[in-house]
């Protein structure tokens, strides 16, 4: 189970004497045996010196070694010592600086930093929270980016406002007010992190499945969620659904199982990475998803390897013509970076072919030109770690040439589905699906295909493949899920030295 410990040179300091989690003196966790053995902690590091060699550092430092999951990380340290390594990312919060110091000025008569030749404003964040309401959402994102639990940031305002400094903070140095809110921060933080009593296993892992719900086009269903968290449970795994504002929580966790669609531009992303950098299990991997999300490297990848797709050709504003003369109308469409049919237009002459690729390179250089190919399904074959373990038919949906079409209103309608069990589908279908697959990596795949008298043709790739109660699962049932928790334990237990590496590719676990 885990163990939340609090980290300091002054376990003494009055400012714990609320705190609900127990306070440490930094000498015992450097050298004491008990927390060089601990398994599972968290620990937050309220030391007051961060600097390069510092105790403070060497708290951090050790935890990592000790696979203690530690804030702030000493990469975090770091990139806060020095404003040219921290600045770049402080950029990246521009957009929303100017949103929150917009919608600060707007409820305040006197605008910040207003006094004075060079307007100046800062504030403390402690734990991702501040005092002012309007500016709550850009404190978040500061401390999501720099996750340590005090932080000064310092704006100026020329022609705009910027960051122009952040600054961790020790708790000796706070005062007054200010320490009643970083207690309530903490405490706050804390309790985040308690978990409910789970199951009767007891907990190897901590697993958390980002996911939306307001997504209409969730890739797996409420339902499915819940199968999700109990199969973890029966496996011992401790399952959590965390949602976009929970990334400053990441790190608590030995897995993250994303049920977002995903795209490089998006916060999934971000979250693959953040979670890769913290040596953790991650499905889908930052890899899979820059190259399953873009369908250019996806074409000349399969193209390259000799995977049998529709005739397609990768095209930039000038290359129309050469479209037209070899591929025959209706010609299909794709900006880059669709999905869920989003993205996909169907030409069904010159000048709809025109018409339709000004608009998309709008926003894209290059686009997808591609030959229709009619079926009254497309198969979807699931594949996790380089095994096909589902097999579905996505008929398109009435009246239309795609699986999925948008309502007048923007809603999705789609077509009818039928699974079967993988020995039954088609062997070619199955090993065209492998092949492609096996091309992306060993996380968890869809590969739609479209079958016909001239063969299977590979459509795309799917990172992120849609697992719903009731359709993919209407085989395996609770298996379907069974086996996909199972990788993930099998994984971490390999990561953990519990596995022999030689196991390295072996059978996803399976409850007794």
């Amino acid at each position: 189970m885990t163990t939340q410990i609090i980290v300091t040179e002054d376990p003494n300091n009055t400012i714990f004497t609320d705190v609900e989690c127990p306070v440490v003196d930094i000498d015992d966790y450097l050298t004491a045996e008990h927390y060089c053995k601990l398994k599972g902690a968290q620990v937050i590091n309220l030391c007051h010196d961060y600097r390069y060699l510092s105790v403070g550092y060497y708290c951090s430092l050790l935890a990592e070694a000790r696979n203690h999951r530690i804030i702030p990380t000493v990469k975090c340290m770091l990139d806060l010592s020095s404003k040219s390594m921290y600045s770049l990312d402080a950029a990246t919060l521009d957009e929303s600086v100017q949103k929150a110091f917009k919608k600060y000025s707007e409820s305040h008569s006197t605008e910040a930093g207003t006094d004075g030749a060079a307007p100046l404003f800062e504030f403390k964040i402690f734990f991702g929270r501040c005092r002012y309401d309007e500016l709550s959402g850009l404190a978040r994102q500061i401390f999501e980016t720099f996750s340590a639990p005090l932080l000064k940031v310092t704006f100026k305002r020329l022609d705009k406002w910027y960051i122009t400094a952040i600054k961790q903070q020790s708790v000796r140095q706070l005062k007054g007010e200010s320490r009643d809110e970083f207690t309530a921060a903490l405490n706050h933080y804390l309790k985040k992190r308690w978990r409910e009593p789970r199951s009767r296993v007891p907990a190897r892992y901590d697993l958390a499945i980002l996911h939306d719900p307001e997504d209409p086009l969730s890739p797996s269903d409420k339902k499915a969620l819940q199968l999700f968290i109990k199969a973890g449970r029966q496996l011992g795994v401790d399952v959590d659904l965390i949602e976009k504002r929970d990334y400053s929580r990441l790190a608590e966790y030995d897995a993250l199982f994303i049920r977002v669609t995903t795209n490089i531009n998006h916060y999934t992303y971000r979250f693959a990475k953040k979670a890769e950098s913290e040596g953790m299990v991650v499905m889908d991997d930052p890899t899979s998803i820059m190259r399953c999300t873009n369908k250019v490297y996806l074409a000349e990848l399969l193209r390259n390897n000799r995977i049998n797709t529709p005739k397609t050709i990768i095209i930039g504003k000038n290359d129309l013509d050469a479209a037209e003369k070899q591929i025959s109308f209706p010609i299909v469409l794709k900006v880059p970076d669709g999905a869920f049919s989003s993205g996909v237009f169907k030409a069904e002459s010159s000048e709809k072919l025109r018409e339709i690729s000004t608009r998309l390179f709008k926003s894209s250089e290059l686009i997808l030109a591609q030959e229709y190919i009619y079926t009254e399904f497309d198969w979807r074959i699931g594949v996790l770690n380089r095994k096909p373990f589902f097999a579905s038919q996505y008929f398109m949906s009435k009246k239309h040439w795609q699986i999925v079409r948008y309502d007048n209103d923007g809603n999705p309608v789609h077509g009818g589905f039928k699974t079967c069990a993988v020995e039954d589908a088609p062997p070619e279908v199955v090993e065209t699906a492998l092949k492609a697959a096996n091309l992306i990596g060993d996380g968890l795949y869809g590969v739609d295909m479209k079958q016909t008298a001239q063969g299977v043709y590979v459509i795309e790739v799917n990172d992120n493949p849609s697992l719903e109660q009731g359709v993919e699962d209407l085989v395996l049932k609770e298996k379907l899920y069974q086996i996909v928790m199972g990788e993930f334990v099998r994984r971490l237990d390999l990561r953990h030295g519990r596995i022999p590496q030689s196991e390295k590719g072996g059978q996803t676990l399976l409850p007794a």
